[in-house]
């Protein structure tokens, strides 16, 4: 069986490319998939297939989800969501292929248990036009980028981090 490299941190774009701004997520994996990332970080394209994201958080230390959001503010206005502020997220009833990100995190909770990331963070960016057959808005594609070099710099200070030697002090009461 194939089975993927060893993955620290997942990035994870949701949306449709069909329709318009929902796509920011996708297109924000292929401008990072052109980037010099460190090793152990992986890029999937999730669209719309929550069930598929879920599976592939299993055992990752880090996910950083990226989608598209419509709750009324500026369009390219986004927002940063740190997973400690993701709570009482439920896997979706019913129709098992209409996910959304936080249906496919509760989902993932409930399926992965202990293999569940311990870090996770969500970037919204708020759509001007998700009608099908347009591209990105000019605001939404200034969104991506800026939300791609955040994540570019992020995932290689976390692989600084973790490379860097440990090196540890003695406390009181240490002989």
């Amino acid at each position: 069986m194939l089975q993927p490299p060893p993955t620290d941190t997942l990035v994870v774009g949701c949306g449709n490319l069909l329709r318009g701004d929902d796509a920011v997520g996708p297109i924000l994996v292929r401008m990072l998939a052109d980037r010099d990332l460190p090793e152990g970080v992986r890029l999937i394209d999730g669209g719309t297939a929550g069930m598929d994201v879920a599976f592939a958080m299993r055992g990752v230390r880090r996910v950083l989800l990226v989608d598209a959001s419509r709750i009324g503010v500026e369009p390219g206005t986004v927002h940063r969501v740190p997973g400690s502020e993701l709570t009482d997220l439920a896997p979706p009833e019913g129709n098992l292929h209409a996910f959304r990100w936080d249906q496919a995190l509760g989902f993932a909770q409930w399926l992965l248990k202990d293999e569940y990331p311990e870090d996770i963070t969500v970037y919204l960016v708020e759509g001007a036009s998700f009608t099908h057959g347009e591209a990105l808005s000019p605001e939404v594609q200034a969104a991506a980028e800026r939300v791609c070099d955040a994540i570019v710099v992020d995932v290689r200070a976390d692989a600084g981090r973790a490379a860097a030697p440990r090196t540890t002090t003695g406390e009181a009461g240490d002989a």
